[in-house]
């Protein structure tokens, strides 16, 4: 019996074969369409002081935030080799050396999240907006439309996980092969209920399908934690944001364990075992550079908190010596007419 899953046959990148149109790309379509449909519900709530050319405006800046920081950070730090850097045309160019047609494959989150920050920073500034308003409202609403991005990695067949002999591994088509030869390879394949059938062959092994991890902890999970727990409770403006920073990252954080690090990058830092193989678990104390970038987002996230908080007190603390003042003042002018009228 095997322990595993075989990836779906018909699941095909393109909706229809020879057409230029990849599921990938209908799955950013839904992630914005979802993240603006939950934007208007909570700006509607909470009353935001802007119109809905405004908003679609600004929303439409985030877009493009989010396409270009994700499409430079995944070709110039995540590609393994520096084509890119040696040939920065094709960074925006959707087709490969063949002429087909691929579409933006080598998105990085983390390069989207620095692109929607300085987008919108940009926009608030220009039409004198207050970002933290804006900003609250998209951490709520981003992480349930980014579940449709990893789904789209995971049609595409991409971005799999470590090897696995847990009953829901997956065998993905694209994923590295291994020589039948190798002991541990025969190990693995006859506990996952495999039959080499020659020692000359290859051999495909199930892995961690950790795009739908991804879609459910950083996407799902992550969402309804931000929406009805976060949403209703803000003490302070900007905590959202900070929530979401640290929520993501923790998530992605964990998720890296199952998922094999980028081809050519491998372990970015590695404090245990140096030789330990990428597709394998490579123990508690070698991190990939998301893992990296993860880290940094929930110090971030805690170090934004933790300075929003202070603003929000201080904020507080004005208003209250205002309102004394302005109180000691009335006073003074009550005891100054009781004077007069002596």
């Amino acid at each position: 019996m095997l322990a595993m899953l075989e990836f779906p046959a018909w699941l095909k990148p393109e909706i229809i074969p020879g057409l230029p149109f990849r599921w990938y790309g209908l799955m950013y379509v839904l992630a914005f369409g979802v993240t603006w449909y939950l934007f208007r519900i909570e700006s509607k709530r909470i009353k935001a002081p802007w119109t809905e050319d405004q908003a679609a405006n600004f929303f439409l800046w985030a877009i493009i935030g989010v396409l270009l920081g994700g499409r430079l950070a995944g070709t110039l730090i995540y590609e393994p080799t520096d084509y890119y850097w040696t040939h920065p045309w094709f960074i925006l160019w959707p087709f490969d050396q063949s002429g087909s047609f691929v579409g933006f494959q080598g998105m990085s989150f983390h390069g989207g999240l620095v692109g929607v920050i300085a987008a919108t920073l940009i926009w608030c500034k220009v039409h004198r907006q207050k970002w933290l308003d804006w900003a609250d409202i998209i951490a709520l609403s981003v992480p349930l439309g980014y579940t449709f991005g990893r789904l789209g990695n995971f049609i595409n067949g991409e971005l799999w996980g470590k090897l696995t002999h847990a009953p829901w591994g997956m065998v993905f088509p694209y994923a590295d092969k291994f020589k039948a030869s190798e002991s541990w390879v025969q190990d693995f394949a006859a506990q996952a209920g495999i039959v080499l059938h020659s020692m000359n062959d290859k051999v495909n092994l199930p892995r961690h399908p950790s795009q739908l991890y991804e879609a459910l902890f950083e996407g799902v999970v992550l969402w309804l934690i931000l929406w009805f727990v976060v949403r209703k409770r803000r003490p302070f403006r900007g905590f959202a944001v900070g929530s979401y920073i640290i929520g993501y990252g923790v998530a992605r954080f964990i998720i890296e364990y199952f998922r094999q690090p980028d081809s050519g990058l491998g372990y970015v830092l590695a404090f245990g075992d140096l030789g330990a193989p990428t597709d394998r678990f490579g123990g508690l104390f070698n991190f990939s550079m998301g893992q990296i970038l993860s880290f940094l987002m929930i110090v971030g996230g805690f170090i934004f908190i933790f300075v929003m908080r202070n603003r929000h007190l201080k904020s507080l603390e004005e208003e209250r010596l205002t309102a004394l003042h302005i109180e000691a003042s009335k006073l003074s002018a009550r005891k100054l007419r009781k004077k007069l009228r002596q």
